[in-house]
């Protein structure tokens, strides 16, 4: 494949299935599960259709609530193969949350597992929904969620009043390959086909549309970055909700005829037994993951000399912690990735031909027919190489907007069709660039401008530190102040004076943190991203700091 990929998911598959139809596909090692390329699309071909049997037409939003389960990567390519929309949600949602995008998104189906973690989704789906599922009663869930139609069960025991997606494929029977083929024929690349909700970690989420287009040729670039090639096996331990997973997983896979080898849900003991025992070449992961993967009390019993390469991207990536990856965990080509899931999501990404020192210390460049360009935040004036600015990006890969939000789109996509991406970010003279901060992360304190990375890198040198997450606290005389949330190493004790001595005469003195706490553990998003804002909110709360 070469330049753009003008055609659809399902024509993608097809392809790949033509092009070498014995190799994995989809490989589940603890459920003994795998899939041929050639078997993945036939399969797919069976659900497609019983979704047609179902009545789902083209546009319409199909929802799914599921760990990285099989069946997620089934729907993935049958909603596609029918011009079907795939409505992700958050795996971690309760049920203010899943309603809010079931009627935000109009999804006539729901798809779900049985729960994760505390949350059983079949109690909390009622709970939004009562009397959806039986079937005497007139549902009186139709005020809340006045499109929603159908909720289908995936997995075993189904719960009364429900359908079993296994049911599904068998009703696809009924529909020909002429009505199959003609419905085919209504696609086209540019067609909307994904809705991703931003993690909402400000105001409600939104929908992110993303066509055909713009996620095949993200994920062929991605793969291109990695080298990948039918030889290729890719542990993703990240959730398919998320771009990560279905994108830089998934599609990156299939654009490559690569093996797919999933984690259901990150454990970081499970993603190392899945990686020695699916041989895989490569894995991805968010630094949080990583990092959980190295500390692993029996992380040196597992054979990881398969991995080769992967992407560490959804936050910023510690340098120590690259390096441990390359090292340690043998994956010497590791890239960075940077975007968002408005860019469908990679903008830029290193390369495994990168020096280390570049792979350590910036997200590489602009992916192939991308435009990057670095701006002043007051002006919108494109600034020359090293200086920092909000990075903007153009091209294929921007969204085709929030729906039905307009006014949102209209801020986020400038008229000349710059995505503005809220992060800081300073661009070198080759392009490469290094993300500094976001816009709302950044602290001002006393009229400084005080960037939260700057310090993390720092802090993360210390030998008792394993992560460090610093961000702003509201101050009477200066307006802001610094704040570091520490985790520690098993084993080991620090005060938060030894913390400030660490920094003192090695960073300015407006940037040492004021405050520092010790913590177990962060509030996550489920795709792994720390929530900045939770950590204000806690520190204002047990510090009784003014708001």
């Amino acid at each position: 494949m070469a330049g753009k990929l003008n055609f659809t998911i399902g024509r993608l598959l097809e392809d790949t299935a033509r092009r070498c139809p014995g190799n994995e596909a989809l490989v589940y090692p603890d459920r003994k599960l795998c899939y041929s390329y050639q078997a993945l699309n036939a399969a797919c071909d069976r659900l497609a259709k019983g979704l047609m049997a179902l009545g789902i037409k083209k546009g319409e939003h199909v929802a799914i609530w599921a760990t990285n389960v099989p069946e997620w990567v089934l729907l993935q390519f049958a909603t596609a193969k029918i011009g079907a929309v795939l409505v992700t949600i958050n795996t971690l949602y309760k049920s203010r949350e899943l309603e809010y995008i079931l009627r935000q998104s109009e999804a006539t189906t729901l798809f779900m597992i049985r729960g994760f973690k505390d949350t059983n989704y079949i109690d909390t789906f009622l709970q939004i929904a009562p009397g959806f599922l039986d079937k005497d009663l007139d549902c009186p869930s139709t005020e809340s969620l006045p499109f929603l139609q159908r909720a289908i069960f995936i997995g075993d025991e189904t719960p009364q009043g429900m359908m079993n997606f296994a049911e599904i494929g068998k009703l696809g029977q009924r529909v020909t390959d002429q009505e199959y083929g003609a419905r085919q024929a209504q696609l086209n690349e540019q067609d909307v086909i994904n809705m991703q909700y931003t993690s909402g970690t400000t105001g409600f989420p939104k929908g992110v549309m993303l066509s055909h287009y713009n996620i095949i040729n993200n994920a062929f670039s991605i793969g291109e970055c990695m080298k990948f090639t039918e030889s290729d096996r890719l542990c993703i331990p990240v959730p398919f909700f998320h771009c990560f997973g279905c994108v830089l997983g998934v599609l990156a896979c299939v654009t490559h005829g690569s093996a797919m080898v999933p984690v259901e849900a990150f454990k970081a003991d499970k993603v190392l037994q899945t990686i020695e025992a699916g041989k895989c070449t490569a894995v991805h992961g968010v630094p949080t993951m990583f990092i959980a993967e190295l500390e692993e009390p029996d992380f040196h019993r597992f054979d990881l000399s398969s991995l080769r390469t992967g992407i560490m991207a959804g936050a910023p990536c510690p340098m120590e912690i690259m390096r441990r990856v390359m090292t340690e965990m043998h994956a010497n080509e590791i890239t960075i990735a940077y975007g968002l899931t408005e860019a469908s999501p990679v903008i830029t990404q290193s390369r495994t031909d990168d020096s280390v020192e570049i792979r350590v210390t910036t997200v590489g460049r602009a992916l192939p027919d991308v435009e990057v360009k670095i701006v002043d935040i007051d002006t919108g004036r494109e600034l020359p190489p090293g200086r920092q600015g909000e990075l903007w990006t153009r091209g294929y890969l921007v969204m085709k907007g929030y729906f039905h939000m307009p006014e949102e789109t209209a801020t986020a996509i400038d008229q000349a069709g710059w995505l503005h991406t809220g992060d800081l970010a300073i661009m070198d003279e080759k392009g490469y660039c290094r993300i500094t901060g976001r816009l709302k992360d950044m602290i001002i304190r006393g009229g400084e401008n005080i960037y939260p990375r700057e310090i993390e890198e720092y802090l993360y040198t210390h030998p008792k530190i394993m992560d460090v997450q610093v961000f702003g606290v509201p101050d009477n005389k200066y307006g802001e102040q610094v704040m570091a949330a520490i985790k520690l190493h098993a084993g080991v004790k620090a005060t938060a004076e030894e913390i400030r001595e660490f920094c003192r005469g090695r960073i300015a003195n407006h940037k040492i943190p004021i405050y520092v706490t010790f913590v177990d553990d962060y509030p996550m998003t489920a795709s792994g991203k720390v929530q900045k804002f939770k950590l204000r909110e806690r520190a204002v709360r047990e510090l009784n700091l003014l708001t």
